[in-house]
């Protein structure tokens, strides 16, 4: 009788589910299995960094992401039936993730990662809605894009698919162990990792060549990681890579602003087994477009870059650039310090910045903020960091200064 009543109260409750949930089928309630595998590719995926912009209301949506061609907010992903996904079926999900389509035709912008989450199996997707599910619905309906004209037309966006969006699963390799296609899954699909590291066309499309090679992101450089010597992942091991997900830093670098966000909401609470395998695809990965050929700076902006190196910095990043790994970053041989594009090394000597905390780092760490230095100064300095130690850079003009001073 007691199995009866279990057996009996399961069905009550699929049958609940489904009046209260679905807006036009009607299937069983999923498992607890399928429940959190929904909310460990929903982690994967970093769908909370986007899609929360008010902590007490997790995936309501409303955050605006800022893009070369203006703002454009992110849509509620709770269960609510009027703002969020309550109304949604399954096929309609699945048309979203693997089209960039809504439920009512209108074409979603490639903001939301959809050129890449159409790469996933059809069970992960349904994984995710049965997790989204489970949240409390919040009624919040997010803003109207703020783009130029004419692309705040959506209807543009057949054309921009047309020309730059190719859908389809991503095939395994088999030719290559589980853990090395479970890592390009990772990358290549679910943590869409090209949205940031792989530099965009003038329409904002991947350039698909240069695949993982480094990109700008909110006046940020995103850099890359692939395996070129001086500026990718070369210098750095699988564990190397493997510690920097899960903690935000290791014996090379630190996570800069919006890797710390990835790292928090993502990475640091995927399992083991999943950042291994994202760590050994990354480190399978040859150097892609080639450096920058180098001009060696100045003798005269390298001597006042030491000279403010001195006064400003080596009470951290100690005389000879060791710093204190995993505390200060060391800066000879630093993949980040050394890339093509010094906005992301701008940005930390203008603003200062955090070192991320995470459960397998609790100990933070920081850096001041060097405003009211001179446009000279900044590129002097920053100059002299990316050419000392056996680093070797482009030098640093006034002029990337001013920009990045100016872009906040």
């Amino acid at each position: 009788m007691r199995r009866r009543f279990r057996t009996t109260g399961a069905i009550l409750a699929g049958l609940l589910l489904c009046g209260a949930f679905a807006a036009r089928e009607c299937v069983a309630a999923p498992t607890d299995d399928i429940v959190a595998r929904g909310k460990a590719l929903t982690i994967a995926g970093d769908c909370a960094s986007c899609h929360t912009a008010d902590p007490a209301k997790p995936f309501a949506g409303g955050k605006r992401i800022d893009t070369p061609f203006g703002a454009v907010f992110s849509p509620n992903l709770t269960p609510d039936r009027d703002t969020g996904i309550g109304g949604w079926s399954d096929d309609d999900f699945l048309r979203a993730l693997r089209t960039g389509v809504a439920p009512n035709g209108a074409h979603y912008y490639p903001a939301f990662p959809y050129p890449y989450f159409t790469k996933l199996i059809r069970d992960d997707i349904l994984a995710i809605r049965a997790y989204l599910a489970t949240l409390a619905p919040v009624s919040n309906r997010a803003p109207p894009p703020e783009l130029r004209w004419p692309l705040n037309y959506r209807v543009l966006m057949r054309g921009w698919n047309t020309l730059f969006f190719t859908s389809g699963i991503i095939q395994p390799d088999q030719s290559k162990p589980a853990q090395w296609n479970r890592g390009r899954y990772l990358v290549e699909a679910l943590a869409h990792c090209g949205a940031c590291h792989t530099p965009k066309n003038a329409f904002g499309a991947d350039r698909r060549d240069q695949a993982l090679s480094g990109s700008m992101v909110q006046g940020m450089f995103a850099p890359r990681l692939d395996g070129a010597p001086r500026s990718g992942l070369k210098s750095w091991s699988a564990d190397d890579i493997a510690e920097y997900l899960q903690s935000g830093r290791n014996g090379h670098s630190h996570a800069g602003p919006l890797m710390s966000e990835v790292v928090v909401n993502s990475t640091s609470k995927m399992s083991d087994g999943d950042v291994r395998a994202i760590a050994v695809y990354l480190k399978s990965l040859p150097a892609g477009a080639p450096e920058p050929a180098l001009t060696p700076p100045s003798s005269a902006q390298m001597s006042n870059g030491e000279r403010i190196y001195r006064g400003a910095c080596v009470a951290c990043h100690e005389l000879d650039g060791s710093g204190a790994p995993r505390i200060y970053p060391p800066l000879p041989g630093n993949a980040n310090l050394q890339s093509a594009n010094p906005a992301s090394t701008l940005r930390i000597i203008l603003d200062g910045a955090q070192t991320v905390t995470t459960p397998r780092a609790p100990n933070a760490g920081s850096m001041p903020a060097y405003p009211k230095l001179t446009d000279q100064e900044v590129a002097d300095v920053a100059t002299y960091i990316r050419n000392s130690w056996g680093n070797a850079a482009p030098a640093v003009t006034t002029d990337e200064v001013a920009k990045a001073r100016a872009t906040k």
